[in-house]
């Protein structure tokens, strides 16, 4: 019996690292793919002779391959990259703690909580650094917001976090709206409202660099705590009686989540459905086990979001918000898990 388990794992071993191969090659195809699309397209040659150029080694190449190779595709290819795995992760972080696949990122409000902080920013027509920085403080506030809240119900702290949550989620959604309500029409509420549908255009190497620290440092967490996401799905007194202080590990995931979550959002607007929709291909790549799915998670969202924002700026003339696109793939996802959870119950 011992010796099927130990050839069974094996089995799940060796096609775990073909599927994680399989993704990076398919990453660094995609990424080079990337520099190829918008109306001045990258050749492989000129992406490495302009990456070269920084290093003063470049030889022959035009200066406006460069300006275009470091300003505009470089940072947004990182931007879509980092966006698509820090969604995927804290999605998956998030159903694994609630113990329920249809959970996405914003459960707590972070989302919210960053449109209402960039919206009040760009009412106050404040510079770009200054919206990232107000949409990512007001994310961060919005879950702090529904975690201490929750402390105080009587009822079970996950119910009480979806709860409060979805309190907190209306209370952000309605100073948005107030604050459309009061802006000028001309010119604020243009910039809401672009923001708000979610786009890479804006990205450059600083607001990039700004929003990575707190991805990063998302991500190192989950990452190193992966395999106890596993005793999360457990009923909470059977995870307790193996060890774990589920309150804390869950403040300490959700805290993970939320940088992920509040940095995405700030760098990249409201880009919807990539928690819900990522978590659940990549268990039907490498399974239930989170310390398998977490790693193929962001390495699945990093690629669909490259993609996604590939098909916004080339499918029309005019680029398409990438929230947007990935509100229309997302939808019929969604119904489609519905669907298959009424069949299997």
């Amino acid at each position: 019996m011992q010796l099927e388990y130990q050839q069974e794992e094996a089995v799940i071993r060796r096609r775990y690292r073909l599927v994680l191969a399989g993704m990076f090659l398919a990453l660094a195809a995609a990424g080079l793919f990337s520099f190829a699309i918008g109306y001045y397209p990258l050749t492989p040659q000129e992406v490495f002779q302009a990456f070269l150029s920084r290093f003063g080694a470049a030889g022959e190449i035009k200066p406006q391959a460069v300006t275009i190779f470091w300003s505009i595709r470089l940072p947004r290819i990182l931007s879509a990259l980092f966006i698509g795995a820090s969604l995927s992760v804290a999605g998956a972080t998030y159903q694994g703690m609630f113990r329920n696949p249809l959970v996405s990122p914003d459960i707590l409000g972070v989302s919210s909580g960053a449109s209402l902080g960039a919206a009040f920013a760009i009412l106050c027509g404040s510079p770009n650094w200054l919206i990232q920085l107000s949409a990512f403080t007001g994310g961060i506030a919005a879950v702090a917001f529904s975690y201490l809240i929750s402390r105080k119900s009587a009822h079970s702290q996950i119910l009480s976090l979806v709860l409060t949550g979805s309190m907190v989620m209306a209370l952000c959604n309605a100073g948005v709206t107030m604050i459309k309500y009061v802006s000028d029409p001309n010119d604020v509420l243009q910039q809401i409202t672009f923001w708000l549908m979610g786009s890479l255009t804006k990205t450059s190497m600083n607001s990039f660099s700004w929003s990575a620290v707190p991805m990063s440092v998302g991500l190192a967490i989950v990452l190193l705590l992966r395999w106890r996401i596993n005793l999360l799905t457990l009923e909470e007194e059977e995870a307790i009686t193996l060890g774990i202080n589920v309150r804390r590990l869950r403040l300490i995931l959700i805290l993970a989540s939320t940088l992920l979550s509040a940095a995405a959002v700030c760098l990249g607007g409201m880009i919807g459905w990539v928690g819900l929709m990522i978590p659940h291909m990549a268990r039907a790549l490498v399974g239930v086990d989170y310390s398998r799915l977490i790693p193929a998670s962001a390495m699945l969202g990093a690629l669909y979001l490259l993609l996604m924002d590939d098909l916004a700026r080339s499918i029309l003339s005019m680029e398409l918000p990438l929230g947007v696109v990935t509100s229309i793939m997302g939808a019929p996802f969604f119904v489609y898990l519905i669907i298959k959870r009424k069949e299997r119950d």
